[in-house]
């Protein structure tokens, strides 16, 4: 094995446990559905810019998802 591979692969699963614990620690939206089509309360325009817990365990998940699609991609050509 490539030592770029193993690394690969070491990042891969880091970034899987991450993203494992932060979805885990986001709190359940009763919204179901309807938030995804925007038909949610408009409560979200005063968020305070990103600086809740909710809203940084979200971009840490959209970050981590990210990761995660690059680096399953980079081990598919490296293998």
């Amino acid at each position: 094995m490539s030592l770029l591979y193993i690394i690969l692969n070491s990042v891969f699963i880091l970034v899987c446990l991450g993203l494992i614990t932060v979805i885990l620690l986001q709190k359940k939206s009763s919204q179901g559905l309807g938030s995804v089509a925007g038909m949610g309360n408009s409560e979200t325009v005063n968020r305070n810019l990103g600086r809740t817990q909710e809203d940084q365990l979200e971009k840490f998940t959209k970050i981590g998802g990210a990761i995660l699609l690059v680096s399953s991609i980079a081990l598919c050509l490296v293998k």
